[in-house]
């Protein structure tokens, strides 16, 4: 008997099974291929824009995802380092194969959790409950709760052009039983499509006719944690290209060889392909496509933006194209992948299902796409199952305190029709949400549910006591004069100010601040974390209330919480297609029903009242 079976060895089940381990349950992974844990079958990076954010939550909470990250990156960029804090956002090229020797490694390393190599066929259900799982050879494994993390290999096949082929990524098997038992469960079993470009040799590539795009060529952590450095001091340079008009009209040709547009594939796709570009953007004279290194030890490089369903053949043509492909050899054709996943709306916050009590699923399995949104749901899972065997409330983020608030609140509330994944857009509160401050939104709650240790713990309140007393110092600390003004050759100020009242001007960086101050004993000891935290709430001050302000108005609706025997055709006077909302999705807060599509704002109130005469 296990506490939690995790089924998948994805993101999303690593992150998971950690999550049980780490809290001192007794935890099993089952996978496929214990080689492959944590791969990266499509794009070799972890991070972005929102994603890269996703990546430090999940640090903050005691997740694993951003000290891997940190340990294989080859190469480091800060997005939109120009931008505002709300945009920023570290991005890592991996080295994919190191990525999955660390993660095993680390796996193999955790007390509590045990790994099998093995496909599991289906669950064990006993009065809609769930009690272990069924492996392919017949043997059975119980335990309290199930985390399913089966990425795309649920009834999965990839295609090129007509040539259909039943598989998941990089050529592992498929499974079918899963699949079909939650079909027969009740579950809302949709089809769904994603894909991964070719591969190129290196060597063959004419870099002569792209340009260069270094990174940041500085050591930058997505961990929180100190003891983290990366094991890798490289700057591994990525490239740049674009297609061109001669291969936009070869491909409007040849567009019936695609499996997407000749009636081939059956799932839902992120628009992204090649072919998907070209047909939708067709006065745009160029797109970019990237090459990225793959491994330190693989003369392949990935590339980015030429995702494609073609055929071979044709693809074989459409590569040799690009600028610097014209005598590049091809490792590995383009795919597109189509797979089974359950309908969102079929959760809770907590990702239980609700058709069978202590049954949880994560990742791609959800409908979303990318790394980053399977190992937090992984990471969400893990946590809420250990929470129900101990008889806690689950861990349910609102929209102002996470991404992963965010994303699982979509998912569970609107539903997704295609591979759902984060955008900085989707955040409504995304100022508060942002790269530099997860830990100060997310540590407690990670302390609180047992994954984040009291040294851990003290080092982050220390921070947090550094932050109040450096901001009530530097708003003491006057600066004279004479040397502002000869540091900038400018009358910036008219007489001696305060760093605070400094650090408020917009061309002034905390930085500037060190240099202007620099034989300072006091200055010396602030830390670049604890001052970057001054300066951005120093800057954006009146936003950030403003945010905060709203915020605290929703959290009037999130706090009111809906009985969960609500019988909604009892209800008079809402919309019929509210009403059917309702039942489906059945809302656990007032926040959370009137974010849901085609309900109104008088159903809203309709519900209220309801709800406050029901209790």
């Amino acid at each position: 008997m296990y506490d939690v079976i995790v089924v998948g060895g994805g993101h999303a089940g690593c992150e998971a099974c950690l999550a049980v381990a780490n809290i001192g349950l007794k935890s099993m992974l089952i996978t496929g291929n214990l080689n492959m844990v944590g791969s990266m079958p499509c794009n070799p990076s972890i991070g972005g824009p929102a994603k890269g954010v996703v990546v430090r939550e999940i640090d903050a909470l005691g997740g694993y995802m951003g000290k891997n990250a940190d340990k294989c990156q080859i190469q480091t960029k800060m997005l939109n380092s120009s931008k505002g804090p709300a945009v920023r956002a570290l991005r890592f090229q991996e080295d994919k194969l190191l990525y999955v020797k660390e993660m095993k490694k680390h796996l193999e390393q955790t007390p509590n959790l045990t790994l099998k190599e093995a496909i599991v066929d289906k669950l064990i259900i006993e009065d809609n409950e769930v009690k272990g799982v069924i492996l392919e050879s017949g043997e059975k494994i119980f335990s309290k709760k199930v985390v399913i993390t089966t990425g795309t290999y649920l009834n999965s096949r990839t295609l090129r052009g007509k040539v259909i082929t039943p598989e998941g990524p990089d050529n592992e098997p498929t499974s079918y039983g899963l699949s079909a038992q939650l079909r027969e469960l009740g579950f809302t079993i949709q089809r769904l499509k994603t894909g991964t470009p070719a591969r190129i040799y290196t060597d063959t590539i004419d870099f002569s006719k792209v340009s260069v795009e270094p990174g940041d060529n500085v050591c930058k952590h997505f961990s929180f944690d100190p003891g983290y450095d990366a094991i890798l001091n490289v700057d591994v340079p990525c490239h740049l290209s674009y297609t061109n008009e001669k291969m936009h009209e070869f491909i409007l040709e040849n567009l019936t060889d695609s499996a997407m547009y000749g009636g081939i594939a059956e799932g839902i796709g992120p628009r992204s392909s090649i072919e998907d570009k070209i047909v939708r953007f067709r006065d745009k004279e160029r797109h970019q496509i990237f090459f990225e290194p793959e491994s330190l030890d693989l003369d392949t490089t990935y590339i980015q933006g030429f995702s494609t369903s073609m055929s071979v053949e044709t693809q074989e043509k459409m590569i040799h194209m690009l600028p610097g492909l014209e005598n590049c050899k091809v490792k590995k054709y383009a795919y597109a992948i189509e797979y089974d996943s359950i309908d969102p709306l079929e959760l809770y916050a907590s990702l239980e299902t609700k058709f069978v009590k202590g049954l949880y699923t994560a990742g791609q399995i959800n409908g979303t796409s990318g790394y980053e949104e399977a190992a937090a749901q992984g990471l969400i899972a893990g946590i809420n199952a250990s929470m129900a065997i101990k008889g806690k409330d689950p861990l349910i983020f609102k929209r102002d305190e996470a991404y992963i608030g965010v994303m699982i609140d979509d998912l569970v509330t609107k539903g997704t029709k295609e591979p759902y994944r984060l955008l900085t857009s989707r955040a409504e509160y995304r100022l508060l949400l942002r790269h530099d401050n997860a830990d100060l939104r997310l540590r407690d709650y990670g302390y609180q549910v047992g994954l984040i240790d009291e040294d851990r713990y003290q080092r982050f309140n220390k921070k947090k006591d550094d932050i109040k007393y450096y901001t009530e110092f530097l708003n003491t600390k006057k600066i004279k004069l004479n040397l502002i003004n000869e540091y900038f050759n400018d009358n910036v100020v008219s007489e001696s100010v305060s760093v605070i009242y400094l650090l408020k001007r917009p061309e002034i960086s905390y930085k500037d601040i060190k240099n202007i101050l620099k034989d300072d004993e006091d200055i010396k000891l602030i830390s670049d974390e604890v001052f970057e935290q001054i300066e951005i709430s120093v800057k954006y001050e009146g936003y950030i209330k403003k945010t905060l302000e709203q915020a605290r108005k929703m959290h009037v609706y999130e706090d009111r919480i809906i009985p969960s025997d609500i019988d909604y055709d009892k209800i008079e006077n809402i919309a019929l297609e509210a009403r059917e909302k309702f039942k489906k999705i059945r809302p656990q807060t007032i926040g959370q029903a009137s974010r849901i599509s085609g309900v109104n704002p008088a159903d809203i109130t309709v519900l209220i009242i309801y709800v406050e005469a029901y209790r």
